[in-house]
């Protein structure tokens, strides 16, 4: 049973929809890369949803906002949630400053200086994937660690290459 509401309580697919754009294909590739990570191990739940999942997200943007389409594996249509990206912005550009920083030193730095930064990314990843959490607090139950998949997913989203 524990095993079941397990299952339920999950996604089974993300798509983009074509609001999102396509990019190079370097970038597709991490975009597929962080969906493939999300649906693999996640805990993600709509808030009063008294039916049971699994469940099929839909990602899009409208007026620069991240538009949650959720429905089951079966196509019902559960929710839709819009979440403002401002808050994340400016977590997102310092993340990818610290990423570049971190891909410099990987070639150059001392270790002790590549461990340095790659904690400011660390940290700064898990800024975001709290951010993440707290603003879909009440809508989509989610964990921790299925934050961190989601905001890594928003980031590939904004990478331009």
């Amino acid at each position: 049973m524990a095993e079941r509401a397990d299952t339920a309580r999950r996604l089974v697919d993300v798509e983009l929809d074509e609001t999102i754009g396509r990019s190079t294909p370097d970038i597709e590739h991490e975009r597929a890369v962080a969906i493939f990570d999300l649906i693999e191990d996640n805990h993600f739940a709509p808030v009063g949803d008294t039916g049971q999942g699994p469940y099929r997200l839909k990602l899009s943007l409208a007026d620069s906002r991240l538009v949650f389409a959720i429905d089951r594996d079966g196509g019902e249509t559960v929710a839709t949630h819009i979440l403002s990206l401002t808050p994340l912005r400016r977590i997102v550009k310092d993340y990818y400053m610290v990423c570049e920083s971190y891909y410099e030193a990987i070639r150059s730095a001392t270790p002790s200086q590549i461990e340095a930064i790659d904690m400011g990314r660390r940290g700064l990843h898990n800024e975001g994937s709290q951010t993440l959490l707290d603003r879909l607090a009440g809508k989509i139950d989610i964990d921790f660690n299925t934050a961190r998949r989601l905001f890594t997913l928003v980031c590939v989203l904004h990478w331009r290459g």
